[in-house]
C-alpha cells in the first residue's frame, strides 16, 4: 500500500496517546510536501477544553519543521468504529492540505479514505479570505 508508512506511524502514535479521561486513543500522521512524516497523539487535560487532538499535534509539528503543504493524513483510533477528524481538526488540516487524502483506520484494520476538500465543502481558502477582507475594508472606507 502506498501510504503504509503513514498509516503505521499513526498506529504507533496512537499507543502514545494520553487519554486518562475518555480512554479514546488517537494517533495521527501527516506527510509533508518534502515527503517527511510527522506523528502526533491526542493529549487530554482535566480541563477538557484544553485537550489537543492528534491531528492538530501532527500538523503543528509539520508546520514547526517548515512544512507548508501536507500531501496526506492518517488517523488511527482505539474505537472499533471508524472515526473521522473533528471539526476543529478538519479546519486545521484543510489550511495546509486541501488536496490531501485522509485515511482513517480502526484497530481491526478497517480503513476509509476521503479527500480533505470533501470534509469541508465550500472551504473559504486564504485567497478568498483575503479578497473578502479587502472588500470589507473598501466598503468601510467609503462610509
Amino acid at each position: 500500500m502506498k501510504n503504509e508508512k503513514l498509516i503505521q506511524t499513526a498506529l504507533e502514535y496512537r499507543e502514545r496517546a494520553y487519554a486518562p479521561y475518555s480512554g479514546f486513543l488517537v494517533g495521527a500522521a501527516v506527510e509533508g510536501e518534502s515527503g517527511k512524516i510527522y506523528g502526533g497523539c491526542n493529549v487530554e487535560n482535566a480541563s477538557y477544553g484544553l485537550t489537543i487532538c492528534a491531528e492538530r499535534v501532527a500538523v503543528t509539528r509539520a508546520v514547526a519543521e517548515g512544512e507548508r503543504k501536507i500531501k496526506a493524513v492518517a488517523v488511527a483510533t482505539s474505537s472499533s468504529n471508524l472515526s473521522m477528524p473533528c471539526g476543529a481538526c478538519r479546519q486545521v488540516i484543510i489550511e495546509f492540505a486541501k488536496e490531501a487524502d485522509i485515511f482513517c483506520v480502526d484497530p481491526e484494520g478497517g480503513l476509509i479514505s476521503y479527500r480533505a476538500k470533501d470534509l469541508i465543502p465550500h472551504f473559504d481558502d486564504q485567497d478568498s479570505f483575503r479578497e473578502n477582507l479587502r472588500r470589507i475594508k473598501e466598503n468601510n472606507s467609503e462610509k
